[in-house]
């Protein structure tokens, strides 16, 4: 009898916890966000960012305009067989942020546990984060062209700034500073308008209305 109700009760836990896996948002009929990677994701934030958990709307709400954007960057990187992030590469921001922060795994994964988060989740939000920056440098940065003009301009207007954030280095390499901060504007603005674009175009039904 026993055994017969605890086989009942897994069953009942199984199918709740199914249901609380609901779609939330729906991307053009073919991609999914689930409640979980809402939360996830969120939760992924959080730790990175040293916050203490938390789920309020106005944070899911942002966390979900973020994963529509991930799903135009995921079909952009599959269709334009752009490169993935390596494992190796994430282990290495996972070993990184270790020794920064928490001086052994075991204090490490302690504290993700309080997100509802493990070294696997953490590893795959490095990996994609990775993957994404170079799929925004491979993909728009070759359009970016930056006079000399423009980068004589900044280098005077914010030689201070450049000074103090480079304080060892040459003329030749504060110039090269002041390059690449208008290189990365530049991508910025073109990858931010690309997404823009696609938001337009797609059709984004929100099974979680209090989400749009």
């Amino acid at each position: 009898m026993r055994r017969s109700l605890l086989f009942f009760l897994i069953l009942q836990f199984s199918a709740f916890a199914v249901t609380l896996d609901r779609v939330a948002i729906v991307v053009d009929q073919d991609d999914i966000i689930k409640d979980s990677d809402i939360v996830r994701d969120l939760h992924a934030t959080e730790f990175l960012n040293g916050e203490p958990p938390s789920a309020t709307l106005a944070e899911r709400k942002k966390t979900a305009s973020h994963l529509i954007d991930q799903v135009f960057i995921r079909r952009e990187i599959r269709i334009g067989d752009y490169p993935v992030a390596t494992t190796e590469e994430a282990n290495r921001q996972l070993e990184q942020l270790e020794k920064q922060r928490f001086h052994s795994e075991a204090a490490l994964t302690a504290d993700l546990g309080k997100y509802g988060l493990t070294l696997p989740d953490l590893r795959e939000q490095f990996r994609w984060q990775l993957t994404v920056l170079d799929f925004i440098d491979a993909r728009f940065k070759p359009a970016v062209l930056v006079s000399e003009d423009s980068v004589d301009q900044y280098y005077k207007a914010h030689l201070a700034q450049l000074r103090k954030d480079n304080p060892k280095a040459t003329e030749a390499q504060l110039r090269q500073a002041a390059r690449d901060t208008l290189t990365e504007e530049q991508v910025n603005k073109l990858f931010f308008a690309w997404l823009d674009q696609h938001r337009h175009d797609a059709k984004i039904r929100f099974l979680e209305e209090k989400l749009s």
